[in-house]
């Protein structure tokens, strides 16, 4: 064995070289427990150092390995003789000679799962009556938690919907509050990825998405709008119409307003599930007409050739 492929054993178990054995066994559990492929589906990094602390432990456990070990360091396989065949082992009550391979000894000395014919697993505790990993008992580890993206019309969101889903080959009825938002999360219990243990399943978890609207926007939680006025609203100020989500109201437009100035209709916005009510923020944009007829042609001449407002006053002064 090459120097750089030598692995510190102790180092790998997080103990000191004169850790007791007891003190061993607990730390393997430990990363046993973290580290095994059953806990990390699909974590080809996880399941190396699985690899790696369960051959520690195999070495670190044998008093008579372990002595080997800590005598001829890198060299300790070739003065056990390891390559030509070994003499039972016991290990904490274990006899090697009765597992096949190291992975059987891991399974029964964890109490975690052995392999059956055809590959199939099944959960056994052992004779001694230990149970998961140090208390971890797999019956009551529930599936994996799913999301999935809900997309809703404004409607809906606004004023709560029933939703039938289809969950695989399963369907579902959800109810969606009224006042989602963009973002909000629904939770459905137990409609997740079954346990691999036989616990409990999963919960998913819906996450709202608003298809467009026309007229009504989020800005953040606030709803908001764009109201589009004439030059004379503008000027003149008035009674304007102005659509919110359970009907039109009247709103007083002042007169001089600006474009891109915003007013506020209070209690007029988006619901909570709690029920309150927010406000709807109004954004004006003064619009000026494309088409003008003779007679508002005329009056707009009127107004040019009379007007005393200078709009660029201030820019008479502007220089660099």
């Amino acid at each position: 064995m090459a120097a750089t492929d030598f692995k510190d054993y102790y180092a790998l178990l997080g103990v000191s070289k004169t850790a007791s054995a007891d003190e061993i066994k607990k730390a393997f559990r430990k990363l046993a427990r973290q580290y095994h492929p059953d806990m990390n589906p699909g974590n080809k990094a996880a399941e190396a150092r699985f690899k790696e602390v369960s051959e520690a432990y195999e070495v670190l456990s044998d008093p008579e390995k372990r002595k080997k070990y800590d005598q001829f360091g890198q060299y300790w396989k070739q003065a056990d003789g390891f390559g030509g065949g070994r003499p039972g082992v016991n290990v904490d009550g274990f006899d090697f000679n009765q597992y096949s391979n190291f992975d059987d000894f891991i399974n029964e000395l964890l109490g975690r799962f052995s392999t059956g014919a055809g590959g199939a697993r099944s959960y056994r505790p052992n004779s001694s009556g230990f149970s998961g990993f140090d208390g971890f008992d797999p019956s009551t580890s529930a599936g994996a938690d799913l999301e999935s993206t809900l997309t809703l019309s404004l409607s809906e969101a606004f004023r709560g919907t029933q939703k039938r889903l289809s969950i695989g080959s399963e369907a579902i009825e959800v109810t969606i509050p009224a006042g989602v938002k963009p973002g909000t999360r629904i939770r459905v219990k137990g409609k997740g990825q079954p346990s691999p243990y036989g616990g409990q399943r999963g919960d998913l978890y819906l996450i709202v998405a608003l298809q467009p609207h026309p007229f009504f926007h989020f800005d953040g939680d606030s709803l908001t709008c764009e109201l589009p006025i004439a030059p004379d609203e503008a000027v003149l100020g008035g009674a304007l119409e102005v659509p919110t989500p359970d009907g039109s109201v009247t709103m007083n437009v002042p007169a001089g307003i600006r474009s891109g100035q915003t007013l506020r209709l209070r209690g007029k916005g988006w619901s909570s599930p709690k029920g309150d009510r927010g406000d709807q923020l109004v954004k004006i944009v003064i619009v000026p007409p494309r088409d003008l007829s003779a007679i508002e042609r005329e009056c707009y001449e009127k107004i040019r050739a009379n007007r005393s407002f200078d709009p660029r006053s201030h820019l008479k002064q502007v220089q660099l």
